[in-house]
């Protein structure tokens, strides 16, 4: 039987990642921290077949833990559920010998600003960048860049919009770059975050991500999704349709874009969820590459709507397998977040949805919580997902679902 590891499994994704091991027979093992662990749900750990504690926040120690255990326990594959991880999976598979991407862009994978460097050697369409250790040097760097306002201000390292902000004028960027460096440390793991700061040119037009599995470095997409976010001064994201519904012309251009930054990245082994702007004029921006499995359960929208099972192409990449990425449904999915219209405590909500459209609901804040103000994805409160004989069927259904959901607040506790 063959084993894999994988590190930290307490994300969207692990479950699935879990559950695709036991359906292939293979015996899945997970690194985490001690304390972590103690937070795992009892249906997470029981798909568990062994674990090893680590201290992620000291890469090198965390790196020559996971070597002895990889070797003591014969671990054939290797993979990272949670994107902040990427990097050291990546380490780890080169130094046993598995398969996995090219070590010497590991960091290149997750932080922005090596990701904008990469991208610009290999000439992948992306937006300009400017970048900046801190907000006043953001300043002096914008006007002497000639890059035109808006612009996107974001940190080098996180994830789910945290710090991202459209800036319209200089008198804006110091607060911009205060918000991106406002989070040091990733919880839960304590991981220090680079808090260099970028500013990139603001890309006008419709935002999609491609899902992708890479195998012995032969890229297979397997889908467009069509991503809906918040406008003004944020970008949350409020929700998912796959696959997107797009003409050919921008398909090719889409998939032609993710290839590029693939490539620029160095993915060899394993998947990819690369998020691009799509002006009206059909050109494309990739915003970043994810060397990881997506988040928000778009991996289960993709099993919905084309039958393709992304965490178990990602296991047999990982364990040199040849990755199953056939088609076997022809149909759409989409989820929608439901968010508070203002931070505060939710006091009321109305009954989630059902219906011949509506799959799954499910409620991650309940009355007497505080909620944020849906400026990043941390300030949702429950989702609803559903399933269509299109892109166009599910997406006016989810319209019409989310128009029936009614948030109330709490004015005074």
């Amino acid at each position: 039987m063959q084993k894999v590891l994988l590190i930290e499994a307490d994300v969207s994704a692990g479950e699935d990642v879990l559950t695709a091991a036991a359906e292939l027979g293979v015996e899945a093992h997970v690194a985490t921290h001690e304390d972590v662990y103690r937070g795992y749900r009892p249906e997470l750990k029981a798909k568990i077949s062994g674990t090893v504690f680590t201290d992620f926040s000291d890469p090198r120690t965390a790196l020559d833990d996971l070597t002895r255990f990889c070797r003591e326990t014969r671990i054939d594959g290797v993979v990272a559920c949670w994107e902040f991880l990427s990097p050291l999976a990546t380490r780890l598979a080169d130094r046993l010998g598995l398969p996995g991407h090219r070590p010497e862009l590991a960091d290149a994978c997750r932080n922005k600003r090596l990701m904008a460097e990469a991208f610009a050697a290999h000439e992948v369409p992306a937006p300009r960048t400017v970048v900046a250790a801190g907000p006043d040097e953001l300043v002096r760097r914008m006007a002497q860049s000639g890059l035109d306002y808006p612009v996107v201000v974001k940190p080098a390292e996180n994830a789910a919009s945290i710090g991202v902000s459209v800036v319209d004028s200089a008198a804006e960027l110091r607060g911009a770059a205060r918000l991106a460096q406002s989070q040091t440390h990733k919880t839960s793991h304590g991981l220090a975050l680079d808090i260099t700061v970028l500013a990139q040119e603001h890309v006008d037009g419709d935002e999609f991500s491609i899902e992708s599995v890479i195998s012995g470095g032969e890229i297979h997409h397997l889908a467009i999704t069509e991503k809906f976010t918040t406008a003004g001064t944020s970008r949350a994201e409020l929700g998912h349709t796959v696959p997107a519904e797009t003409t050919p012309a921008a398909g090719t251009a889409l998939y032609a874009a993710a290839t590029a930054a693939i490539r620029a990245l160095g993915l060899r082994n394993g998947v990819a969820h690369t998020e691009v702007k799509l002006s009206a004029q059909g050109v494309p921006k990739v915003i970043e590459v994810g060397a990881r499995p997506p988040g928000d359960h778009i991996m289960r929208l993709v099993r919905e709507a084309l039958g393709i099972d992304e965490a178990r192409a990602f296991l047999q990449t990982a364990l040199g397998r040849r990755p199953d990425i056939a088609p076997r449904r022809d149909a759409a999915a989409a989820i929608r977040f439901i968010t508070a219209p203002e931070a505060g405590v939710l006091r009321w909500t109305s009954a989630l949805p059902c219906g011949d459209h509506v799959i799954a609901t499910a409620m991650s804040k309940m009355p007497g919580d505080e909620v944020g103000a849906p400026h990043d994805n941390m300030g949702r409160i429950g989702q609803v997902m559903l399933r269509g004989a299109s892109a166009q069927e599910v997406n006016r259904a989810a319209a019409e679902v989310m128009e029936s959901i009614t948030v109330e607040m709490a004015t005074q506790w």
